[in-house]
């Protein structure tokens, strides 16, 4: 694969259980109806391996499997250059990809195990940027929090988009996970959705702090039967709330 000249790298975040998953699943569906030509990855980056679930992919190999058994090889005495490490890693990683129809997937997998391997979680994260370069589109659903996307992905990513719900805890965790990616991360634009509310005009009483609001999405009784039934998101009509409600905040940020 040939590398891209300006590859566009959405990272979605938020806590948990405001439907994260969910609108970047639904991210990755309209990329791929949008851009037919256009080559996307996505890559789930939360250990609780959900974006896999939402898309109906099968994962038989993740990066922390391949992280494992480097860090085996070298416990065994396997003391291989970094040149030859990288370059074994990327072949892995490469196996590891999961082509769907349009686009690819990857996991990260669980969190890091005991023991400091700084060496390889760096080798690894230089191959996932590397692999990311040849891809127009990245999607990213991380763990709540942006330091886990800087210490095990990338450090850079040109869209950040944070999801809350209604809740003060939702918009606490969204304006906490911004002055982290202040100090960590590197990002060109960044908004918030406001996901599973009761209703547009709740917006009003919610404190992003200085960040934008890109989209208003209500609850969404299609995305739960959905969720109940197994179903990929591929298959949301074009008017589901969640659907239109995403559509709305990617134009918002320029991804589309």
């Amino acid at each position: 694969m040939e590398k891209r000249d300006n590859t566009k790298i959405i990272a979605v975040a938020g806590k948990g259980g405001v439907g994260k998953t969910s609108i970047a699943a639904v991210i990755v569906k309209l990329l791929v109806e949008q851009y037919p030509d256009k080559r996307i990855l996505a890559i789930d980056a939360d250990p609780a391996v959900g974006l896999s679930t939402v898309l109906n992919v099968n994962v038989e190999k993740t990066i922390d499997d391949i992280r494992k058994e480097a860090i085996a090889r070298v416990e065994n005495g396997d003391t291989k250059s970094a040149i030859e490490l990288l370059g074994e890693a990327k072949y892995e990683i490469m196996d590891a990809l999961v082509e769907q129809d349009g686009y690819a997937f990857i996991a990260i997998g669980r969190p890091e195990a005991a023991g400091c391997y700084c060496k390889i979680n760096a080798y690894l994260k230089e191959v996932i940027t590397m692999l990311s370069a040849q891809f127009d589109y990245v999607v990213i659903d991380g763990e709540a929090g942006i330091e886990q996307i800087n210490r095990r992905v990338m450090e850079k990513v040109s869209h950040l988009l944070l999801i809350t719900d209604a809740s003060k805890k939702g918009c606490q965790v969204i304006q906490t996970v911004k002055k982290v990616a202040d100090e960590l991360v590197m990002y060109e634009k960044i908004g918030a959705i406001a996901n599973r509310v009761p209703n547009a005009s709740v917006t009003q009483y919610m404190d992003l702090g200085e960040i934008p609001l890109l989209a208003t999405i209500e609850a969404d009784t299609e995305l739960a039967t959905c969720d109940m039934k197994g179903e990929n998101v591929f298959y949301l009509p074009e008017t589901a709330t969640v659907v239109e409600g995403t559509r709305k905040a990617l134009k918002k940020i320029e991804i589309m």
